[in-house]
């Protein structure tokens, strides 16, 4: 195999592990979502065991306790992607990708810590909430990851009214994801049945939820404009344009499920598109930035 042969399959190795890493991190928040939708937060009450006794489930069958020790399970397979990626990083012979790597392959026990102490601290609505947040991280720096592969950090930061409207709907994101597991701290979806929320009023925290997400779609759509006025690549029309449809779906599904009470199926494909918010709101301001 000549060097080029052998350079386009590592980097063809390199990007499925990328991908694969983006993969299941959506899942394991979504998984996370039927923990605590199903009631089964403290299916496992203790950590890192499931019970005082053992670290697996035993006796009398209790469908939370297996449903809580299989999310717990699904850490293992992120550790073994991790691993992959970060053993693909390092064939490539680049700084920047296994640094990236590297903080992927971090952040997965980093995960599994949080979560543990959520379980201890009888899921903790605010801790509830880092735990969500740390895998939404991970989901970004995944596709950091992927961007990096192609397209190396460039020498010089691009500086542009576009690069700038970017990364103000990059920070919106973020103020909904976050404003977001607020309100579901407040709500009935606690995980658990005795599980304490965090005192907020669900109406007041919705309606915050709500305008910040009104400012996102309105930078995002602000974003859009610039792009097309000044030109920007098609790859980054396509990354903005695909944001937005993310957008749209989201919220979309938040507005039916407020008002609906709250649905179990509903609230699931929330989490799923919050997942998908973080990895396509990564991928346009990377694309904005750097095409």
């Amino acid at each position: 195999m000549g060097v080029t042969s052998r350079l386009r399959h590592l980097d063809d190795w390199m990007r499925g592990w990328a991908w694969a890493s983006i993969v299941a991190n959506v899942v394991i928040v979504v998984t996370g979502g039927v923990v605590r939708l199903t009631g089964s937060g403290l299916g496992c009450p203790t950590w890192p065991r499931c019970t005082d006794e053992s670290l697996t489930p035993h006796g009398a069958y209790d469908l939370h306790q297996y449903i809580e020790f299989g999310n717990r399970m699904l850490t293992y397979v992120l550790v073994a992607i991790a691993v992959g990626t970060f053993v693909a990083a390092w064939q490539t012979g680049r700084r920047d990708l296994r640094r990236l790597a590297l903080i992927i392959a971090l952040g997965i026990p980093a995960q599994a810590v949080i979560g543990g102490i959520t379980v201890l601290t009888d899921l903790n609505p605010w801790i509830v909430s880092l735990h969500l947040l740390c895998s939404m991280a991970i989901i970004g720096v995944a596709v950091l990851l992927l961007q990096r592969l192609d397209h190396p950090a460039p020498a010089v930061p691009p500086r542009s009214a576009a690069v700038g409207l970017a990364w103000a709907t990059f920070a919106s994101a973020w103020a909904v994801l976050y404003v977001g597991t607020v309100v579901t701290g407040s709500g009935p979806h606690a995980g658990d049945a005795d599980s304490k929320r965090n005192g907020l009023s669900p109406l007041q925290t919705s309606q915050l939820h709500a305008d910040l997400v009104f400012l996102f779609v309105g930078l995002t759509l602000g974003l859009l404009f610039v792009c097309f006025a000044t030109g920007a690549s098609d790859a980054a029309k396509r990354a903005v344009v695909l944001l937005l449809v993310v957008e749209v779906a989201q919220g979309a599904i938040g507005f039916v499920q407020y008002f609906t009470d709250l649905p179990v199926a509903l609230v699931g494909l929330h989490m799923l598109g919050a997942a998908l918010i973080s990895a396509t709101v990564t991928w346009a301001l990377l694309k904005v930035r750097e095409g």
